[in-house]
């Protein structure tokens, strides 16, 4: 009697592990792309979209100064504007597709008044946005956001050390 129930438990306990590893498995391989994003926190995910905005607006302006700009230096700090912003936000995209975010992807509509009102609003634009990008540096939770947030913020700084000086020159 006792072979007998140790060899039924045997073949019992056999299926029951190899379904539960099976299960597992299954379970793991479900929770694959899932995970893909995990680790953006919401505040990581904000600062994306907020970058993407922003980057689109830079280039949105930065078109419009190349075309309307009287002064040569709006001009060259306007196509800078597009080809900077331009890469970065291909590279923020990139990210965003990696970790599963959706960036907004609306063009904003901009509109030309002066030299002196785009120098001016590109000058406090990159006085918030290197704060941000600074803060993101130093806080995101995903390294690949984190490393994004810091190359760029040089870039930033450049930009608002740029548009200072331009300002200066159209005064």
């Amino acid at each position: 009697m006792k072979s007998k129930f140790t060899i039924i438990s045997q073949f019992c306990v056999l299926p029951l592990m190899v379904a539960a590893l099976s299960l597992t498995g299954l379970a793991v391989a479900q929770d694959a792309p899932a995970t893909k994003g995990s680790s953006l926190s919401v505040k990581d995910k904000t600062f994306m979209r907020k970058a993407a905005k922003g980057g689109m607006m830079e280039v949105a302006m930065g078109n419009l100064a190349e075309q309307n700009a009287q002064s040569e230096d709006v001009k060259s700090f306007g196509k800078r504007m597009v080809t900077d912003h331009s890469k970065a936000n291909d590279e923020l995209k990139s990210i965003a597709e990696r970790k599963g975010v959706t960036l907004p992807s609306k063009e904003p509509k901009v509109k030309w008044t002066s030299d002196k009102a785009y120098m001016d609003a590109m000058v406090k634009d990159h006085e918030k946005d290197l704060a941000e990008f600074q803060e993101a540096a130093k806080t995101a939770s995903d390294p690949d956001v984190k490393k994004f947030a810091e190359d760029t913020a040089k870039v930033v700084q450049e930009h608002l050390d740029l548009a200072k000086e331009t300002q200066g020159k159209l005064q």
